[in-house]
This record gives C-alpha cells, sequence and structure tokens, in this order.
C-alpha cells in the first residue's frame, strides 16, 4: 500500500509537506504542491480517511437519518442529500429508524462515534429532542428537514405544510364537500400539528365546523386502515363522510385498498386525496390526487445548509426554508353523491 512516506520520497519534500498537500494547507508552495499532486496521481495513492481526520479533524463524512426508507418520500429526500453530498466531495451515511425513537438513538450514538461532520435528520418525534442534544453538547452540525424539535432550534427544510393542506381542503370543497375527514399522524410530529391546525382553520373559514368524528390520528408505520376506514363509514348515511384527506402517501393508497375492501366506490361514494404522490405503486397512480411535495429538493438543499454549517459554522441565526407543494388532481376527487 503507498504512504504518504513513499510520496515524500518520490518528490524529495518531507512528509508533513505531503501531508499538508493532502489536507490542503495554504502554507505549501504553489510549485511544491504540483509536484507532490503529481506524484500523488502517478502512485495512484488514496488518504487514509481516518489518519486524516486526525489532523483535519474532518472525516467528509455526514449522515442522513430518515423514519422511513421504504416511503418514496424519504427515498427521494435520500437521493437529493446524496447527490448533494458527493458534489460537494462529502460521503453519505443513511439511517432508517422506522419512526422509532430508540432505534434514532441508536444510529446517533453510532454516528458520534464515527465521527460524522454533520446530521440531516428527520426527527421521529418530541423523544428525539434528547437525542439532538447530544449533538448539541458535542457541537456536531446538524439540519432538521421536514420535521423539527422546536425546543432544539436549528437550521431546517420543509414543505408548506400549512398552504398545502389549504390546498387540499380547498379542492375538496370546491367540490362540494363539506363532511370531510382528516387521518393525520401522531401528533407529536411538528408537521403534522401544522397540518392539523390548516385542516381545522380552512373548515371554519368556510363556515364549516370541524366534526371530532372525523378527525383520526393514526401512526404512519400502522396496519390498521380497515378498522380507521370501517369505522367511519359505517356512520349513519347522513353522517358518513364523503371525502378523506390522508397526511401522507401511505396512509392514502392503505384508505383506497380498505374502501376498495369494503366496496366503496372512489370517488362517487368517497373522494380521496393525500399528502406526497405514491409514485412507485403503479395500481393507484395516477389515480390519486395528490400535493406534491418537492421531497428530492428537500434532501437537495437540506445538505447544502448542513456542510455550509460544518465548513463555516455561519450565520448565527438558524434558517428555515419552506418549499411549496404542487397540486396534482387527478381522478380520485369528485362531487359528492346528491
Amino acid at each position: 500500500m503507498v504512504t504518504i512516506y513513499d510520496i515524500a520520497k518520490r518528490a524529495n519534500v518531507s512528509p508533513m509537506t505531503v501531508s499538508r498537500v493532502i489536507n490542503k494547507s495554504p502554507l505549501i508552495k504553489e510549485s511544491t504542491r504540483l509536484k507532490v499532486e503529481e506524484v500523488i496521481r502517478e502512485l495512484d495513492y488514496v488518504p487514509n480517511k481516518q489518519a486524516r481526520s486526525l489532523t483535519s479533524k474532518e472525516t467528509r463524512l455526514v449522515a442522513l437519518v430518515i423514519p422511513d426508507i421504504s416511503n418514496p418520500f424519504f427515498t427521494n429526500i435520500a437521493r437529493g442529500a446524496e447527490d448533494k453530498a458527493l458534489q460537494l466531495g462529502y460521503h453519505l451515511i443513511l439511517g432508517n429508524t422506522d419512526e422509532n425513537p430508540d432505534k434514532e438513538s441508536q444510529y446517533i450514538g453510532m454516528l458520534m462515534s464515527a465521527g460524522v461532520d454533520g446530521v440531516l435528520l428527520v426527527p421521529s418525534g418530541e423523544a428525539s429532542a434528547s437525542h439532538v442534544k447530544k449533538l448539541v453538547k458535542r457541537s456536531i452540525p446538524f439540519v432538521y428537514v421536514d420535521r423539527i424539535i422546536p425546543q432544539v432550534p436549528a437550521d431546517s427544510i420543509s414543505g408548506d405544510n400549512l398552504q398545502t393542506t389549504r390546498q387540499l381542503v380547498q379542492h375538496l370543497i370546491a367540490l362540494g364537500h363539506r363532511k370531510i375527514a382528516f387521518i393525520n399522524g401522531p401528533s407529536s410530529l411538528s408537521n403534522v400539528q401544522e397540518r392539523d391546525q390548516a385542516f381545522r382553520e380552512t373548515l371554519q373559514l368556510a363556515g364549516i365546523e370541524p366534526n371530532p368524528a372525523y378527525m383520526v390520528e393514526t401512526h404512519f408505520k400502522q396496519d390498521n386502515f380497515d378498522e380507521i376506514i370501517a369505522k367511519l363509514v359505517s356512520l349513519q348515511q347522513g353522517e358518513r363522510p364523503t371525502a378523506i384527506l390522508a397526511a401522507n402517501n401511505f396512509i392514502g393508497v392503505n384508505t383506497l385498498r380498505a374502501l376498495r375492501t369494503l366496496q366503496i366506490r372512489v370517488p362517487e361514494e368517497m373522494a380521496v386525496t393525500c399528502f406526497d404522490d405514491p409514485d412507485i405503486i403503479p395500481d393507484y397512480n395516477p389515480f390519486l390526487t395528490v400535493a406534491k411535495q418537492p421531497a428530492y429538493d428537500m434532501g437537495f438543499l437540506g445538505m447544502q445548509l448542513l456542510i455550509e454549517r460544518i465548513q463555516s459554522g455561519a450565520p448565527a441565526s438558524t434558517r428555515k426554508i419552506v418549499l411549496p407543494s404542487e397540486l396534482i388532481v387527478r381522478s380520485s376527487t369528485g362531487k359528492p353523491q346528491e
């Protein structure tokens, strides 16, 4: 294996000079740098990352911790984050928590041990606060994606939960729906809270009082949608909702499956719309009306924010980027039956 001593001998310089060239020290003359770099290429030398980290205190490793790699929304975030990391000369470590705070804690501990330069994080819930505080204590930069932990401020990038929810509800109201159910995620999540707030406010502005019987909270990884939908459609005919808004693509697809099992026709008997596009599920796409969030851009720009923090630490104040969604109207929404 080629070492810096081999490089130094061939280039007729000291090993310290080779080390400084590798770590891009400004103290090296341009002619010396070019000579050493030429020898590095000739010998096909690959720097030892652990050795470099001892002198530069950088590993060029960054991490992305997401709650569900099987969800195409988070897969697209990962693609954007990886593309930006590689573009800026960093390598990405991916962690999948399954919305489990204990698993998330294990990942955070492992990443700190690995010496990552920074973490891009989709928190699993309020319990994430204790994990994130460990990053703060170790002075490891981190950026929130999609969700935040308000009590531990940091840079963040997310979709516009308030405006997107308004768009979806207004779309249903414009079609004539007044009995609209909302199947949302766990109330401990910041994006869920914003969507709940916007749902209620949009109905009230339209003169519709939110019905507690139509408001459902579920876990994103839970598999009880047959029960949830059966309960909604079992309401008396005059009280049954005519439309369902789902808080993410998996809830939307599982809602369609449950309605199919119950032989409820969509959209004739029940309109369905959701956040995010289930673009890898051909049976239901392009059937669902969706608000498509720019997941790739969230990962790409989130990684840019993170690496800016790693490299400069500035600015002192936290930055918040909110990206708009695209409403895509398909055949799962229509006018309610008379």
